[in-house]
């Protein structure tokens, strides 16, 4: 495949990607190859790729913003955590090969996904149930903290668990856990991609190109959640962890 069209296909890719990270996650199982066909090694489309994972959360948080869903202080406290995660595995990330960890993914994916359709009680939460306070809740801690080194390290998928810990430990409905996901998200690719541009291996075109495509995705992403709710959420949530894990089977 030329260059070109392995660029031009950044575009579609893009924009799915950024749909369905907002609503869902594992939207990197699409980008990550993409630049993979434009001969990136490996480690340099995990970095490059997280250019493009920020603009969507900011098309995402740009996208809910209207709807108040999230308090700023309630994010920084979800967040903070998750961020610390994230520096480390951002940097272990430039130590150490993706592919170590995809096993793990694959199963962590389909387990996402027999959750939302086998035990939906556990992490789909009624719009009118208040979220719990992460305060005095040091194991809800210590699983963001986590959630934030698979982030920086791998990225893919990590949208789906993050939905999942804040339905099933924080009791936060799909579409605010997606509001208060996309914050997150945000805040700790925000450091790993400092990581990774100060370690070289940030490939600036093509990330600015599926920067610019995702963002739209995301903000399309925003107005579906905010349309049709959960019921709209549910889907995308099992096929985008179904097919996720499909697509890194055939990799």
């Amino acid at each position: 495949m030329s260059p070109l069209v392995a660029m031009a296909l950044l575009v579609p890719a893009g924009l799915v990607a950024g749909f369905v990270n907002t609503l869902a996650g594992a939207g990197s199982v699409v980008t990550i190859p993409a630049l993979l066909l434009l001969g990136l090694p490996a480690d340099v489309a995990n970095a490059t790729n997280r250019v493009a994972v920020l603009a969507q959360s900011a098309g995402g948080v740009t996208g809910f913003a209207g709807a108040k869903l999230v308090g700023r202080d309630e994010a920084l406290r979800v967040a903070a955590p998750a961020v610390l995660g994230a520096a480390l595995g951002a940097y272990l990330a430039t130590l150490v090969g993706a592919r170590v960890l995809e096993p793990l993914l694959v199963g962590s994916l389909l387990l996402v996904a027999a959750l939302v359709l086998f035990a939906p009680n556990l992490v789909l939460v009624s719009p009118t149930e208040s979220p719990r306070s992460l305060a005095a809740r040091p194991a809800a801690m210590l699983a963001l903290f986590a959630i934030g080194l698979y982030g920086g390290l791998l990225q893919a998928g990590v949208g789906l668990f993050l939905l999942a810990f804040l339905g099933a430990a924080l009791r936060y409905d799909l579409v605010r856990g997606n509001a208060m996901k996309v914050v997150v998200v945000g805040a700790f690719t925000l450091v790993a991609v400092a990581v990774f541009v100060a370690r070289g291996l940030v490939v600036w075109t093509p990330g600015l190109v599926l920067a610019a495509s995702s963002f739209m995705g995301a903000r399309i992403g925003a107005r579906y959640a905010l349309a049709y709710g959960q019921r709209g959420i549910r889907p995308v949530v099992v096929v985008a962890a179904v097919g996720g894990s499909v697509i890194l089977l055939l990799r």
